[in-house]
């Protein structure tokens, strides 16, 4: 029998992994914390169909009336907002590339093989980051030496790992990764097939799943790199490859919002139609109907009258409910703008100090790494000593437009020759003035060849200080002057 406590009551001992299929301890561990986000994300379906275990069935309530109340009952999209927000945000500006070869920035159009370029591609893994505390990214390449492809995993498809210490970091010498592949069943079907992809340095196993429920090795061979080329990006890490959900408490707080609305929608629904209630009848008395074309013979001290509830109840639940969306609100900006938002005064100050410990400002930086490290797989896939270059992640997650005094104290320092030309367009770039799609490296080029002079305007009014400055000629010096 379900009860709150024996479904909660979990205790994670070492496990014994003897199987391919067999996940670890870590993994364990990890899984009850996302339980509850995983139904979350199916909606008011997928909260239905765990009926009681998140909506729970009162003392003497019918079976009947449980059904009709859990019917009635819809989940608020309030962590579905949240992450697709939070991913959203730090996708709003496309990721930027330095120093990639070209050959690698093509073939990132379809970085996945899926169709998706890699700003779709960052935002879907971002989500996965956020939903779990972290993910990972193999890049794989066909053996016959097809173009490499990227393809992330959250940790409930991570099994297990070994890892040893090399030169100071964690190197990983075994990896067990759960797929689902779709596969021909019979002239016109198709069905899914579990399958385990084991890596090891420069090789790899496919175990995938038979009719009897064994799992035997599909194929197997040797990979052209030497490591295996999996990233991790933590949103949340509480160890190697092990983290905690991010925006757990979140997901607890949409739950109870969801169990007050259904207890509240329910009183309504009940509550809604004034009972009629009749006083001075004898109890023996027949039963009594009553309508807009029948008339009632009262005794003499008897009447009728409607009775309805008060409200005062109905107001305490709705305040509770606005109470909930105000703490979801609350927490979910403080990921963006950082844990100390409530304990600040000044709006200038909260702001500026959120930057360094927010949740967000995390995941930028561990995605940006994990993109880099991609691209060096990439790279050496390719070979040629392609350049992997580097990537930028977007950290302006507001989208904060340069106010027109900044605009125009920035146009000064270049016109004073303070800064460069190339300062002065990344800090327009940034600041949301000259649009996403402005590239300043194509247009520092663009001006350059065509022949535009790039000396800040009002170099030409200083004085002339080195022999740079002269060519030879007092004519030259006049026409500068």
């Amino acid at each position: 029998m379900y009860t709150g406590y024996n479904a909660y009551d979990r205790p994670i001992a070492q496990r014994r992994v003897t199987r391919v299929q067999d996940a670890n301890t870590a993994w364990y561990a990890q899984e009850p914390h996302w339980i509850l986000i995983e139904d979350l994300l199916q909606g008011t379906y997928g909260m239905r169909r765990k009926h009681r275990r998140y909506l729970p069935q009162e003392p003497r309530e019918l079976d009947e009336s449980y059904d009709n109340r859990l019917a009635r009952s819809v989940c608020p999209p309030f962590y579905q907002r949240l992450e697709r927000m939070l991913a959203g945000m730090l996708t709003r500006k496309p990721v930027r590339l330095d120093d990639t070869a070209d050959i690698i920035r093509e073939q990132l159009f379809d970085v996945d093989l899926q169709g998706n370029d890699l700003n779709v591609w960052t935002y879907e893994t971002t989500r996965k980051m956020v939903r779990y505390g972290h993910v990972g990214v193999l890049v794989d390449a066909p053996a016959d030496g097809g173009r490499p492809y990227w393809v992330s995993y959250t940790p409930r498809q991570i099994l297990g790992w070994r890892a040893e210490q090399q030169e100071g970091r964690q190197v990983l010498t075994q990896l067990r990764l759960a797929e689902m592949v779709t596969v021909p069943d019979g002239d016109f079907g198709e069905k899914t097939v579990e399958q385990i992809r084991v890596l090891m340095p420069g090789e790899f196993q496919l175990h995938q799943k038979q009719d009897n429920g064994d799992f035997e090795i599909i194929d197997e061979g040797r990979t052209s790199l030497s490591e295996i080329p999996f990233s991790v990006a933590y949103a949340q890490r509480h160890g190697f490859m092990e983290s905690r959900p991010p925006l757990e408490d979140i997901a607890e707080l949409n739950l109870k919002a969801y169990q007050v609305q259904s207890d509240l929608d329910n009183q309504l629904h009940i509550s809604a139609v004034p009972m009629l209630a009749f006083y001075g009848f004898p109890s023996a008395a027949e039963e009594v109907s009553a309508g807009p074309g029948e008339a009632i013979a009262f005794p003499v001290d008897g009447r009728a009258e409607y009775i309805e509830p008060a409200g005062r109840s109905f107001d305490y639940q709705f305040r509770r409910l606005e109470q909930l969306a105000l703490q979801i609100n609350e927490l979910g900006l403080s990921a963006v703008l950082g844990q100390k938002l409530s304990a600040e005064t000044a709006e200038a100050k909260r702001i500026d100090r959120s930057q360094g410990d927010s949740t967000m400002m995390v995941i930028a930086q561990n995605v940006q790494d994990m993109i880099d490290n991609c691209l060096q797989f990439h790279a050496q896939y390719i070979g040629n000593n392609t350049s992997a270059g580097s990537s930028y992640v977007n950290r302006d997650f507001l989208g904060t437009r340069l106010e027109p005094q900044e605009i125009q104290s920035l146009l000064q320092l270049y016109t004073a020759g303070t800064i460069t030309q190339e300062t002065l367009l990344r800090e327009l770039a940034e600041g949301d003035v000259l649009g996403d799609d402005f590239n300043v490296d194509e247009e520092l080029e663009a001006t350059a060849n065509a022949g535009l002079d790039l000396q800040p305007a009002g170099l030409g009014n200083r004085p002339l200080s080195g022999p740079d400055d002269l060519d030879g000629t007092e004519e030259t010096q006049e026409a500068r002057a």
